[in-house]
């Protein structure tokens, strides 16, 4: 047995026991056991891990730990500039796409709202939502931290808000996603892009009221349902508008 000492960050100190949050703390590790071995063994998804430092150096995933290391391990930064050091992955995901968890629809469906290419099924098995990830280069989004140690799930996000505007607003920030948002380009049902049609081909497809009052109309060409910009347009709107730090042009 070899024993290290460990310092865990800001929000990576949630995933610990009570006992060694926001201090250094000595741990025996198995011998020839890897940093992400020992992290994940304490209680920290790796998709949380942005940078590990051992003994002053940035090291990867699968360095080695040896008796008397020092390790000291941090989250993803907002404001430091580390791109001199070594990010545990190689490079973010070129495409934004997500695939979340049973418990995440509303969160689901608000990121839909938002523009971004979304998963979610609450039958989904974790095993399933691995294989998605990994196929399609996707972010899981969890409230499961075991989920996020699967092997194969290199980028993941534990959501600790519990209502979706809350949880909208955390994966905004944590990703800085509000440059990337496209919204209402998306079915909220279907994750599919909607597509704008003249009005008279939501004749019999939207109240009468609807038509006498709107001309703009698009429709999603999976469930069939025909959307307009009505009261509920507007409360999406000024949501969209307060996550993205800008007014969302009219459709």
């Amino acid at each position: 047995m070899v024993t290290a000492t460990f310092r865990f960050y800001e929000e990576l100190n949630d995933f610990l026991a009570r006992p060694l949050r926001r201090q250094s703390f000595s741990c025996e590790c198995a011998r020839n056991a890897t940093a992400k071995h020992m992290i994940e063994a304490l209680g920290v998804p790796h998709t949380e891990v942005e940078l590990i430092v051992v003994n002053g150096e940035s090291v990867g995933f699968d360095h080695a730990l040896h008796d008397g290391d020092r390790v000291a391990v941090y989250p993803k930064f907002e404001a430091l500039d580390i791109q001199p050091l070594l990010r545990v992955r190689e490079k973010p995901l070129r495409v934004v796409r997500f695939v979340a968890d049973a418990h995440l629809g509303g969160l689901a469906q608000l990121l839909r709202l938002a523009g971004f290419d979304t998963l979610y099924d609450n039958h989904f098995a974790d095993s399933h939502i691995e294989s998605i990830a990994s196929d399609e280069g996707r972010i899981v989004l969890t409230r499961d931290r075991e989920l996020l140690k699967r092997r194969t799930i290199t980028h993941g996000c534990y959501v600790r808000a519990l209502k979706p505007e809350a949880q909208l607003r955390e994966i905004f920030d944590r990703l800085d996603l509000a440059r990337s948002a496209r919204p209402f380009r998306l079915c909220l049902t279907c994750n599919v892009p909607l597509r704008r049609i003249p009005k008279d081909e939501a004749i019999g497809r939207a109240p009468e009221g609807v038509l006498e009052r709107h001309t703009q109309f698009v429709t999603c060409d999976v469930c069939r349902r025909v959307f307009w910009e009505g009261s509920h347009w507007r409360r999406m709107r000024t949501l969209m508008d307060s996550v993205t730090g800008m007014e969302t042009p009219a459709k």
